[in-house]
């Protein structure tokens, strides 16, 4: 088989690999198989959930994909196998979840947990991200709740001015022990200390025999920052969040995500037609 540029593609999802209805389109399908059978791994690297992940997925058809979700918390394979996980611990997820002060009018909170999303109050909104999966949240009283088996908490914004508050509350009570990043400028998100895209996937491909440098990434958010910058070639996306546009300047930034523009690059660099 003939050298390939990498070893590896790595690639998050919204805003990314999936289009515009964040679904993941049928050219960006082919392409991935094509690449599988050309023998490149394939690691989707995302802020959604596990169980959301695996159905948008399976529509690929690559049997030995592998998942890392929750920006990093949990690493699967695509038959389920659970290769790699890390909880906030239990007392400061239900803090966060319960002390955390917001503007309730404008700011919502939500976690995963285990394989289950909640949230505070109903937004209809969010159900257009999971019309593929049928992924669905819960609404819930987070102080009656627990903080079992967070992978993550997040606060969604209706604008990001609106999580300025947040973020400077959160980076105040417990900035040493979270890692704390945003998936979209709307969505501030935060996960146990060193949990993040690239520290879960350096472990991954790490188990395939190779090193993150072997790999080419992309991203279009800050939650990718140090994937990007830490894989052998990290590409943005034409719409990435301009903050990430501004931490990496080196980086070279593709098509729009609504164009399959991973996809596309992906043909011409490996060859595929």
């Amino acid at each position: 088989m003939a050298t390939q540029p990498y070893r590896a593609i790595i690639s998050d999802l919204d805003g990314t690999l999936l289009n515009a209805n964040h679904r993941i389109g049928d050219f960006t399908i082919d392409t991935l198989r094509k690449l599988s059978q050309k023998g490149v791994d394939i690691f989707l690297a995302t802020g959604r959930n596990y169980p959301d992940v695996k159905h948008i997925i399976s529509k690929v058809g690559v049997k030995d994909a592998t998942l890392v979700t929750s920006n990093g918390a949990r690493g699967n394979n695509l038959a389920g196998q659970l290769l790699y996980q890390n909880h906030l611990p239990e007392e400061i997820a239900f803090s966060i979840m319960n002390e955390t002060p917001f503007d309730t009018k404008r700011v919502f909170v939500n976690s995963y947990q285990g394989d289950e999303w909640f949230i505070n109050i109903e937004i209809e909104q969010l159900r257009k991200y999971h019309q593929d999966s049928g992924f669905m949240y819960q609404v819930v009283d987070f102080a009656k709740h627990h903080g079992k088996n967070t992978e993550k908490v997040f606060f969604i914004g209706k604008t990001p001015e609106d999580l300025l508050p947040v973020e400077q509350y959160v980076r105040q009570h417990y900035g040493n022990q979270l890692q704390i990043t945003y998936s979209t400028p709307q969505c501030l998100e935060m996960m146990n200390k060193g949990v993040c895209k690239a520290n879960t996937l350096a472990e991954l491909v790490k188990l395939r025999g190779y090193s993150l440098s072997d790999c080419i990434a992309f991203g279009d958010g800050m939650n990718d920052v140090e994937m990007l910058s830490q894989a052998g070639k990290g590409c943005l996306m034409d719409n990435a969040d301009p903050r990430l546009k501004l931490a990496l300047p080196n980086n070279e930034q593709i098509g729009n995500h609504k164009d399959e523009a991973v996809a596309s690059y992906l043909r011409e660099m490996f060859g595929i037609t």
